[in-house]
């Protein structure tokens, strides 16, 4: 899953943390990883666009993750894959990624096609240390990845406009790093941020290319409605 010149999943899932103080140290290390230079494919582009997404069943500390590929070009379900795992890491607001990491990476591997553009129910720069989700998704895997998330996590926003397509920036202070964009009229904004090897304006056109007929993308709908299957099928015994 790997390209060149990036991170081992492999070596990362060996050494993978188990306490706050190993999680925030990696997050430290890796962070410097993240590329920004690149603009990442044009929408619409001729491949794949894969949402993950995770469900979890708290009682059993079980995880269910999901990968959902779209054709770029017309939205339509290519492929799918799930994986199930244990949760190995405690809930931590801002470290999240450790919890579901793991499972996201055995799904994606699961795929017939390595993605060219992934899109995670989450943050990437629009994190109170710069690197959530997706940017750790994009880090370890080497693959372009963006965050579009359902809340603005603990930074501030203007509201968008009211048409299709608005956007406001989302500040830490000055610095933005991450855009409300109003992907429906009427309905509230969702929250993008870069990942990995996109530009910020990228991935606002993917997600509202993406989000076509929904205030969520495509990608997130199917991958959450996939993994809250997956977790159903891992509580059936036998």
């Amino acid at each position: 899953m790997t390209t060149p010149g990036t991170i081992s999943c492999d070596d990362e899932l060996r050494h993978w943390p188990s306490d706050e103080a190993q999680a925030r140290a990696v997050q430290d290390r890796l962070r410097s990883s993240v590329r920004l230079d690149e603009s990442g494919p044009q929408p619409g582009f001729a491949g794949t666009v894969v949402g993950v997404d995770v469900a979890y069943d708290d009682e059993r500390d079980v995880v269910a993750a999901a990968a959902v590929a779209l054709d770029a070009r017309t939205l339509a379900v290519t492929d799918e894959a799930t994986a199930v795992g244990q949760v190995s890491f405690p809930y931590v607001p801002g470290l999240l990624a450790f919890r579901e990491i793991p499972t996201v990476i055995d799904a994606l591997a699961r795929l017939t096609r390595t993605p060219d553009l992934v899109v995670c129910d989450g943050y990437g720069l629009a994190h109170p240390r710069r690197f959530g989700l997706a940017s750790h998704l994009g880090v370890l895997t080497g693959l372009p990845t963006i965050g579009v998330a359902k809340n603005p996590f603990t930074f501030r926003y203007a509201p968008p406009g009211p048409e299709r397509g608005a956007t406001s920036p989302l500040l830490d202070g000055d610095e933005e790093v991450g855009r409300a964009l109003r992907t429906q009229k009427g309905v509230k904004p969702v929250f993008v941020s870069v990942g990995h090897r996109v530009d910020l304006d990228r991935a606002c056109a993917h997600t509202l290319r993406l989000a076509a007929a929904y205030r969520l993308p495509e990608t997130t709908r199917a991958a959450d409605a996939l993994c809250r299957k997956a977790l159903a099928n891992a509580r059936r015994p036998g």
